[in-house]
């Protein structure tokens, strides 16, 4: 999974703490930390509701859900800081425990175990986690109000929403840039790259030579070209460790496609104004990849059905880009990925 570093401080002050292993993940919005790593000193403010009550937040992914507390910080990533953002912290002893309509939905990634890692900077194509639609109707599985020992749904302003900390940058605000090395068949024990802020801001972040590919603008989602199918939910995103798509041709083994050779594949990601850029991949074997005792791995992939995801391994030899929602960018506004 792709790591980096937080520091969050007490709005407006300079009581801080950096927090390490915090997955980098393209397909969510919003930075979420395990209340077991914050010290004790952190005394973040918490959000309220209309009436005063404490708000929790309900985030599903694909492989579970995170629950707790909604607080404000001030996010610092390099240089860049987001000011007074909303957060969440994962399993905040102050608020009640997970309303049923949210523990219904997966696994608990509730610990650093579950989470592997102490939280997500949710760094995707949006602003909010959620937007408009919970600013007006009390959706299940989103923003709860807690009161008497109880959490009910409840609306949240999208100023209050767990936000995407690159939003909230006063430069630099309208997408990053994931870069990192390619990786060798076999894998490699770790690696190192970068992720800059901005798209088109500064030298270094420059769009260049890369195909850009606007998404849907509710979703994000764009489509894929791949084996005589076209495939309308795919995206790509960094926070799954794997690619994940239909290939009923491949053996599979568990969650995991297992080939008895590494299989050479060909697709074109599409943009929802009809730009195209052809993606060509290998797919190796996983149970021979995992008992190599490498952990970054460039050809690792499992089945889904009817979706395409585009993880981890797609980052590998390229420099991928995306833009928020709205954001102006020299390419036009968010939401894109470009690569």
């Amino acid at each position: 999974m792709l790591q980096t570093s937080v520091t969050i401080c007490v709005p407006g002050t300079a009581t801080c703490q950096t927090i390490d292993n915090i997955q980098v993940d393209t397909g969510s919005q919003g930075l979420r930390i395990l209340a077991s790593a914050l010290t004790p000193a952190l005394a973040l403010p918490a959000v309220r509701s209309a009436g005063g009550a404490s708000t929790a937040s309900c985030t599903v992914f694909g492989s579970g859900y995170t629950w707790g507390s909604v607080r404000t910080a001030d996010v610092h990533l390099a240089s860049e800081v987001a000011a007074s953002t909303s957060i969440q912290v994962i399993a905040d002893p102050s608020v009640p425990a997970v309303p049923a309509n949210c523990s219904n939905s997966g696994l608990p990634m509730l610990t650093a175990t579950a989470l592997r890692s102490n939280g997500i900077l949710g760094v995707g194509p949006f602003a909010a986690d959620c937007g408009s639609g919970c600013a007006t109707t009390a959706l299940p599985r989103w923003y709860y109000s807690c009161t008497s020992g109880a959490c009910v749904s409840t609306k949240l302003p999208v100023t209050q929403q767990v936000t995407n900390p690159v939003s909230n940058f006063a430069t630099d605000n309208n997408g990053v840039l994931i870069e990192l090395p390619s990786i060798a068949d076999t894998g490699a024990p770790s690696i190192s790259g970068s992720m800059t802020f901005g798209i088109g801001s500064q030298s270094n972040n420059q769009l260049g030579s890369a195909q850009v590919l606007p998404g849907n603008g509710v979703t994000g989602f764009v489509k894929t070209a791949f084996q005589g199918s076209t495939y309308a939910t795919s995206f790509i995103d960094s926070g799954s460790n794997g690619l994940f798509f239909p290939a009923a041709s491949i053996p599979g083994c568990g969650l995991w496609f297992c080939p008895t050779a590494t299989q050479s594949l060909s697709a074109s990601v599409i943009g929802t104004n009809s730009a195209t850029k052809s993606v060509t991949f290998t797919i190796g074997n996983a149970l021979t990849l995992f008992a190599s005792n490498n952990n970054a791995f460039g050809n690792l992939a499992g089945p889904t059905n009817g979706y395409i995801d585009w993880g981890l391994p797609f980052f590998f030899g390229r420099r991928v880009f995306t833009a928020i929602e709205a954001q102006v960018t020299p390419a036009g506004n968010g939401p894109y990925y470009a690569f």
